[in-house]
């Protein structure tokens, strides 16, 4: 059984509130909830946020949500608190992000597909590198994998490098990946990640995926065809609107 939990913090130094803002006559989160329960591998669906506001806007829409510390550094750990909350037992969450109003069912759908038999112990979802701008983009994080689709590493710069090329064609020589940022767990991974102490890697590059990483986890990699749009400041809202309907 696969359970999605959406993080919804109020708190945001860029963009404070943004679960509430009005999209076009829906919330933030709305949006959001709306598309994640058209996934067809979810059991349930749990928003978990620290703010009174969000809560109660959630339970009009008909969806479970759980009150979760202030403190959490992570949706990760907000996640785990949220999953301690439940009745059920789960084998996996879905950690959805609660700040891409235009996701796709069917990205929850793949990176559940690929924990059916249960071995994998972490996933989350890549996308193609089509153009240099992306490629050379430091907002962009990038990953190389192994043979088996697994992250070898996450990283902020260009990997790998390209020997004897111009940058603005290395990604006409190369197959990069994007990280697209949404992950699942196995829910006793998921409690042994909220025990990790912050790793030197991760402060370096400032992602999370790398304390996992570095402690020995393995994270596998879910090739998506859909562009993942993610909502920081209200500068990426004006520019999405013209895209939603």
């Amino acid at each position: 059984m696969i359970v999605g939990i959406i993080p919804a913090r109020y708190e945001s130094s860029r963009f404070p509130g943004k679960p509430l803002i009005d999209i076009k006559g829906k919330t933030m989160i709305q949006r959001v909830v709306e598309r994640a329960l058209q996934s067809k591998y979810l059991s349930e669906l749990v928003v978990a946020t620290d703010d009174q506001r969000i809560y109660d806007h959630v339970m009009t829409l008909g969806v479970k949500a759980v009150m979760t510390s202030a403190a959490h550094p992570s949706g990760t750990d907000r996640c785990y608190e949220a999953l301690k909350q439940l009745e059920k037992t789960y084998q996996y969450v879905i950690n959805i992000q609660g700040d891409e109003p235009m996701l796709e069912p069917e990205q929850i759908d793949e990176l559940a597909i690929v924990l059916k038999e249960g071995k994998v112990e972490l996933a989350t979802q890549i996308a193609t590198v089509e153009d240099a701008e992306t490629l050379f983009n430091e907002g962009e994080v990038k990953v190389v994998l192994n043979n088996q689709g697994e992250a070898l590493y996450f990283s902020r710069s260009v990997i790998p490098f390209v020997k004897g090329k111009p940058k603005e064609e290395w990604h006409l020589h190369y197959d990069y990946w994007r990280h697209v940022g949404m992950y699942a767990y196995r829910t006793d991974i998921l409690e042994k990640l909220t025990k990790l102490p912050p790793a030197a890697l991760e402060k370096t590059e400032s992602l999370e995926q790398l304390r996992w990483l570095q402690a020995g986890f393995s994270i596998q990699c879910v090739p998506t065809k859909y562009n993942s749009y993610c909502v920081d400041t209200p500068e990426d809202l004006q520019a999405l609107l013209p895209m939603i309907r």
